[in-house]
């Protein structure tokens, strides 16, 4: 989907506060999470807990990052209006007030709908006082044997002075008094992490870690008096910020930052129990200089998190149904079984385009890395690694084949948040056994997901490609949903070659044959796609834009798409997470419809379709529409022509929007779920329709 010239529209004259606020939306998505919670009616039981589970985990990685820059630009003095318009520290609150709405009905959904649901299946989690007599018997003996040996317990006085406390841990605040002197102390115990969260007892009933540890304190601070206790938990800024100076620098530059993560990042929330008494918050609020507004109350157990533990119990009536993705039927050996066939002979007849999870990751795109590994007619492989798991298949191949003597490049991108250990790790694994590393570009992250291999057969050498919208990990490729593009079509494999000497840094490519490549080509490539929709749709042509995105917040792209509306071209956005744009409003937006799905699978494929007068331009790759991937990153988009594939695209927008499949609708900034029809019977399930279908095809 090459960028396409054409004459500019006339600027419309847009009204202010068109767009809304980027982090008021997200916590809008969290919102749609904490409905897959509430939701008796399509999710199994374990599956609402385990969705409790993910919204604690997003709001924390939110406050890390999102909240803490925000907060860190106001105290700077650095921070400005959003683009909707809305003063920083007016943000700041209303960001505050949300989230102390949506942890509050979390609480809620947890306590009085999914809790009792999980106790009437035997699943318990219980207090101390439910436990019977042998079970406490057991908890004392694993406290004395596997608990208190790693408990470090820190008391606060004139010479120890209050201890740091690491971010998102599970901390006990205990008020102690001298049984002579009358004197009273704090102390803190940290709840270890190395341990299970909710300890198993059997037959479905679990403990709280922190429960156990409550009922042994006088026996960690023997000697002293325990007045109170309470459970906190406290949120810190873990947002990388490095200076590069030049790509060799960044992997050292990052380990010197991962280390300083562990002391002096400023708390940014306080979580602690509702029923904490006065003294004692005000002592932590006191040492942790955070603001009452700043503070959650919540009831017990703090960190929902831990219910990812209960994904563990076996029980198939209150999970999903189990699914094993299948071979692709252009990649499988014959009609009547799912042996990968030869994956060179497969791509040689045609391009196959993958969508995972319902096609199988290991039969495909793993399958294309590990048999060039082990052929010998291979010469080269090139690939960019952004996240991968830590047993990856992926890295192995790749090991495989640099100590076969190929040549064999990877394009580690250490700076993908939260993952930077690990890619670090892999870095120096690959490097060891002989892979050619590259970090990245200075100022950008590598985020565009490539993989090129080139064979050497008997009409000469042939270069195979793999262009997706998901990373090379096989655990996520199992629950996200994303799609890729075989292929050998010499163009594209060309192109990809090109895109790669560029971040190996042989060249300065910026123009390419199939490709849309950020930061220099994507957003411009996408307007002048969007301005010829505007022109068609005047022509009296046939327009229409579909556009498939986890989040969209850049204002050039929304100004173009509000541009297309007011000419009358119907826009259909499909967005899992923020979305800056405002759909349904009078005088702006009325041809704009956006529609959000979620479900057992997240949906990480951006997909972009333009009617193109009937000839449909259509795309797939690994940009969002947000100024970090557009202006910051290495994204690259390829477009399909192959008629199959467009068909497939075409249906999945049409079951994406179509009234009878569940969905979650926004009209101007409110989102509404769309779950059952006028008679309350449950709309299709677009996921599990797509896993009924995979799993009923015959190869």
């Amino acid at each position: 989907m090459a960028e396409m010239p054409v004459a500019p529209d006339e600027q419309a004259e847009l009204p202010e506060g068109r767009y809304s606020d980027r982090e008021l939306s997200w916590l809008a998505f969290n919102n749609r999470v904490l409905d897959l919670a509430k939701d008796s009616l399509r999710v199994p039981l374990l599956e609402r807990a385990k969705f409790l589970a993910i919204f604690s985990s997003n709001l924390d990685e939110f406050f890390m990052v999102r909240v803490a820059g925000l907060k860190r630009r106001i105290d700077a003095g650095v921070a400005v209006p959003s683009n909707a318009g809305i003063r920083p520290r007016d943000l700041y609150d209303a960001i505050l007030t949300r989230t102390a709405e949506l942890v509050a009905e979390q609480a809620r959904v947890f306590s009085e709908d999914v809790r009792p649901a999980l106790e009437a299946e035997g699943i318990r989690i219980l207090s101390w006082r439910q436990l019977a007599e042998p079970e406490k018997h057991r908890m004392h003996q694993l406290f004395s044997e596997r608990i208190f040996p790693v408990l470090t317990p820190l008391a606060v006085d004139p010479s120890h002075p209050f201890p740091y406390i690491s971010g998102l841990s599970i901390n006990l605040a205990v008020l102690l008094r001298h049984p002579v002197t009358g004197g009273r102390q704090f102390a803190r115990v940290k709840v270890p992490a190395i341990l299970s969260r909710f300890v198993a007892l059997g037959d479905g009933r679990f403990v709280p870690l922190e429960e156990v540890i409550v009922q042994h304190l006088e026996e960690i601070f023997s000697g002293m008096q325990v007045l109170t206790h309470t459970t906190f938990r406290v949120t810190r800024n873990e947002d990388l910020e490095v200076e590069e100076d030049d790509a060799e620098n960044i992997l050292f530059a990052l380990e010197k930052e991962l280390l300083s993560r562990k002391v002096g990042r400023p708390p940014v929330r306080l979580e602690v129990e509702d029923t904490i008494d006065d003294e004692m918050l005000e002592l932590l609020m006191g040492e942790l200089d955070i603001s009452e507004k700043e503070v959650f109350k919540l009831s017990s157990p703090l960190d929902l998190t831990g219910l990812f533990a209960l994904t563990n119990i076996d029980r198939e009536n209150l999970s999903y149904p189990g699914f094993l993705p299948k071979t692709h039927p252009d990649l499988a050996l014959g009609k009547e079984t799912s042996k990968p066939a030869d994956i060179f002979t497969a791509l040689r007849k045609k391009d196959v385009l993958v969508q995972h999870p319902y096609d199988s990751f290991a039969t495909s795109v793993q399958r294309l890395v590990e048999q060039a590994a082990a052929d010998p007619q291979v010469l080269a492989i090139k690939q960019t690694l952004y996240r991968t798991s830590g047993d990856s298949p992926i890295v192995d191949a790749l090991i495989e084949a640099a100590m076969a003597g190929k040549q064999v490049l990877a394009l580690v991108e250490i700076k993908a948040r939260f993952d930077e250990q690990a890619n670090i790790d892999w870095a120096r694994k690959l490097e060891k056994y002989g892979v050619h590393v590259v970090y990245g570009m200075v100022g950008l992250k590598t985020h565009c997901k490539l993989m090129l291999v080139v064979r050497d057969e008997p009409d000469g050498l042939r270069r195979y490609a793999h262009l997706g919208t998901g990373n090379y990990n096989p655990k996520t490729a199992r629950q996200y949903e994303d799609m890729g593009l075989l292929t050998s079509n010499p163009i594209i494999t060309d192109d990809v070659a090109r895109l790669f000497n560029h971040l190996s840094g042989m060249t300065q490519e910026t123009h390419y044959r199939r490709l849309l490549v950020a930061p220099e080509g994507i957003r411009s490539g996408l307007i002048a796609n969007i301005d010829r929709e505007i022109a068609n749709r005047k022509a009296g042509l046939s327009a229409r834009i579909r556009i498939k995105i986890n989040s969209i917040i850049d204002e050039a792209i929304i100004d173009a798409l509000y541009r297309a509306s007011l000419a009358g071209v119907p826009v259909d956005m499909w967005v899992r997470g923020i979305c800056g744009l405002r759909p349904g409003v009078p005088g702006l937006s009325e041809n704009i419809r956006v529609r959000s799905i979620l479900g057992r699978f997240l949906e990480h494929s951006r997909i972009f379709w333009f009617e193109n007068a009937g000839h449909p331009s259509v795309g797939i790759g690994s940009s969002d529409l947000m100024h970090r991937n557009l202006d910051r990153r290495v994204e690259a988009i390829v477009s399909l022509t192959n008629a199959g594939h467009i068909a497939q695209i075409d249906e999945m927008f049409e079951l994406a929007f179509d009234d009878a499949t569940v969905s979650w609708r926004l009209h101007d900034q409110v989102w509404t779920p769309v779950t059952t029809d006028t008679e309350g019977r449950p709309l299709r399930d677009l996921q599990e329709y797509l896993i009924e279908r995979v799993s009923t095809r015959r190869h």
